[in-house]
């Protein structure tokens, strides 16, 4: 799993996880909701690691919980 889709990935659970949608998500991290739907959508690339950062907060979780996932230990297709 590349990068991109695992990030997706990642932010998918923690909106599973707490039950919220993404709107919610962008707005509790005061974040433009069009800046992470363009990236769930393919519309944009990788987001920032500020971007993550506050996805974070907003979700109450740390970086580490973030990208604690097997999936992002993978080698293949590191850099897509």
């Amino acid at each position: 799993m590349d990068v991109n889709n695992a990030i997706r990935k990642r932010i998918g659970e923690i909106l599973e996880e707490r039950n919220i949608s993404l709107t919610s998500l962008c707005l509790q991290s005061n974040l433009t909701p069009s800046t992470i739907f363009d990236f769930m959508n393919c519309r944009s690339k990788s987001p920032t690691i500020i971007t993550i950062k506050k996805l974070c907060v907003g979700a109450g979780i740390t970086l580490q919980e973030f990208f604690d996932r097997d999936y992002f230990n993978s080698d293949e297709d590191v850099y897509n």
